[in-house]
C-alpha cells in the first residue's frame, strides 16, 4: 500500500495539538465557541479531561459492565446510526431484539417462550416501571369489572432499588416498603399478610437486593400468596426485579425456583448491561404471557414507515446495545455464561472468606447463594475509623467500594459492598484485598476523630 503523501501546506496537519489556540484556553463551559476547532485537537482535549475520571475497571461499587471485548466495540460502531424504535427502517435490528426477548423468556421458563411478549429498554429501571404499569392496569381492570374503587393502588416490597420509589411517585402508587426486622435483609413470607390488601397491585420480589446482594425467597413468597388467596380471596401477582440475579441464577443456581415456573410470577425485569454483560444502555422486561401485558399499554406508530407497536417509555434510542446483547448470547452460549458467572461467584466467595479473617469486620453477606458480591460491617468495638473512612482510603489506590446504611429500621448498620463482575480476575481481587489490608492497618495506627465522611452510595 503506497504511503499517503502529507500536504505540508495544510497547517492543521503539521501543527502540534497543544500549540493550537484552543489548547491555550480553558474549554467552554457555558456557551458554544464561536470558532471551529480542528477535530484532532477537539478529540485530544476532551480525552485529556476524561483522564480525570476514575478507572471504571476498579469501580467495584457499580453493578454495570466495565469490560467489553473488541468485537462488541466494533458492533457498537457499526450500529451507531440504528434507531431501535424505527422497526420498519431497521427490521433486522428489530428481529434481533425479538430473538433476545424469546431467548430470555426461554431462559426464565416461560411456558410459551416463543409467543410471550417483552421488549428492550434503556435499563432495568425503565423495564421495572413497565412491569409496574402492567400490574397497575391489570389490577384496575379487575376492580372496574366488579365496580370497586381504583384510586388507592399499592405495591409491597422489601428493600428496593430507587427505581421502584420513582415508579410509585411518578405513577401515583403507594409503596409499602417492609421494614427490616431483626437480622433480616429482605422481604419474607411472614411480612405479606401484614402489608397486602385488596389494593395491592403486586408484590415486588428482588433477585439480588441492591444493598447486600442476597436473593429474596421468591418461591416461598409465592406459596404464601397462594395461602392468602385461599384464605382471603386476594389474587396478588409477583413481579421479579431480577436486575442482576436474572442473569446469574439461570446459570449457576439452576435449582433455585424464582421465575415463570411459578404461576404467580407475571413479569421479570433485568439489566442487560449488568451481569448480562452488554455495554451500558440496555435492559429487558418479559411477561409470562401475552395476557399479562394489558393492550392499553401498547401504542401503534405509523409515521416511521409502517404501523409498529411500541410499549416502552422511551422513543428513539440506539440499537447497538441490543445487538451487543445478542452477540454475547451467540458468543458465550449457556456454557460461556455459566463459566463467566461461576468465576465471578468463586472470586466473590474467596474474597468473602479473606475479609472474614479481619477481626474488625463482620460479614453480612459472604457471596454464597446470591450475587457475586460481598457485604460486611465493622464489629461493635471502637476502631477509630468508619467504613466511610475505609472507602476514602482505598480510593487513594483507585478502588471504589460503596459504603452506606441499610434501609428501613436498620439504618444504624453501615455496610460496605464489593461487587465482582466480568473482568475482575482473582489477581485484581487480591490487589484490592492488599489495598484494603494496608488501608485498615493505616487507619488502625492513625485513628480519625469525629469522622463525618460519607461517600455516595452507588445503586448501580
Amino acid at each position: 500500500m503506497p504511503i499517503k503523501k502529507i500536504d505540508l501546506n495544510n497547517q492543521s496537519v503539521i501543527k502540534d495539538i497543544y500549540s493550537t489556540k484552543t489548547s491555550q484556553e480553558c474549554l467552554p463551559k457555558y456557551q458554544m465557541p464561536k470558532q471551529r476547532t480542528e477535530p484532532r485537537a477537539a478529540y485530544a482535549l476532551i480525552r485529556d479531561e476524561l483522564l480525570l475520571d476514575g478507572n471504571a475497571r476498579q469501580n467495584l461499587a457499580t453493578f454495570c459492565t466495565t469490560w467489553v471485548d473488541d468485537e462488541v466495540k466494533q458492533l457498537m460502531t457499526d450500529a451507531i446510526d440504528k434507531n431501535m424504535i424505527d422497526k420498519d427502517e431497521y427490521p433486522q435490528t428489530a428481529e434481533i431484539e425479538n430473538r433476545c426477548v424469546h431467548i430470555l423468556a426461554y431462559l426464565w421458563h416461560a411456558k410459551k417462550s416463543r409467543k410471550t411478549v417483552g421488549c428492550s429498554t434503556t435499563g432495568s429501571s425503565e423495564a421495572a416501571m413497565l412491569g409496574g404499569l402492567a400490574l397497575k392496569w391489570a389490577w384496575r381492570k379487575r376492580r372496574e369489572l366488579v365496580g370497586k374503587d381504583t384510586s388507592k393502588p399499592n405495591i409491597v416490597t422489601g428493600p428496593v432499588q430507587i427505581c421502584w420509589k420513582k415508579f410509585a411517585r411518578y405513577f401515583d402508587v403507594e409503596i409499602r416498603e417492609v421494614p427490616l426486622e431483626g437480622n433480616e435483609l429482605g422481604l419474607t413470607p411472614s411480612d405479606l399478610r401484614k402489608y397486602c390488601d385488596e389494593n395491592t397491585i403486586g408484590v415486588i420480589a428482588t433477585l439480588g437486593v441492591t444493598f447486600t446482594g442476597i436473593y429474596e425467597p421468591i418461591e416461598a413468597l409465592a406459596k404464601e400468596l397462594d395461602l392468602i388467596q385461599n384464605d382471603l380471596g386476594l389474587d396478588i401477582p409477583i413481579h421479579v426485579d431480577g436486575a442482576s440475579g436474572a442473569f446469574i441464577a439461570p446459570f449457576i443456581q439452576r435449582d433455585l425456583v424464582w421465575d415463570f415456573q411459578l404461576d404467580r410470577v407475571k413479569s421479570i425485569n433485568a439489566s442487560g448491561h449488568k451481569y448480562g454483560l452488554a455495554p451500558l444502555g440496555v435492559g429487558w422486561i418479559i411477561w409470562a404471557s401475552e395476557e399479562d401485558l394489558p393492550e392499553e399499554l401498547i401504542f401503534y406508530v405509523d409515521y416511521l414507515g409502517g404501523n409498529m407497536p411500541t410499549f416502552a417509555l422511551n422513543f428513539s434510542r440506539p440499537g447497538g446495545e441490543i445487538i451487543a446483547q445478542y452477540y454475547n448470547f451467540l458468543r458465550l452460549g449457556q456454557d460461556g455464561y455459566t463459566a463467566v458467572q461461576q468465576a465471578c461467584s468463586d472470586t466473590a466467595q474467596w474474597l468473602g472468606a479473606k475479609l472474614a479473617e479481619f477481626e474488625c469486620l463482620e460479614m453480612v453477606y459472604d457471596g454464597h447463594g446470591g450475587l457475586p458480591a460481598v457485604a460486611y460491617k465493622l464489629t461493635e468495638a471502637n476502631h477509630g475509623f468508619t467504613l466511610y473512612d475505609l472507602s476514602e482510603r482505598v480510593r487513594m489506590g483507585g478502588w471504589q467500594i460503596a459504603s452506606y446504611p441499610l434501609p428501613m429500621n436498620r439504618q444504624e448498620t453501615v455496610v460496605q459492598r464489593i461487587l465482582i463482575r466480568h473482568g475482575v480476575s482473582r489477581d485484581l481481587a487480591q490487589l484490592l484485598l492488599d489495598n484494603i489490608t494496608r488501608a485498615i492497618d493505616h487507619l488502625m495506627k492513625n485513628p480519625i476523630v469525629n469522622s463525618t465522611a460519607k461517600p455516595g452510595f452507588h445503586h448501580g
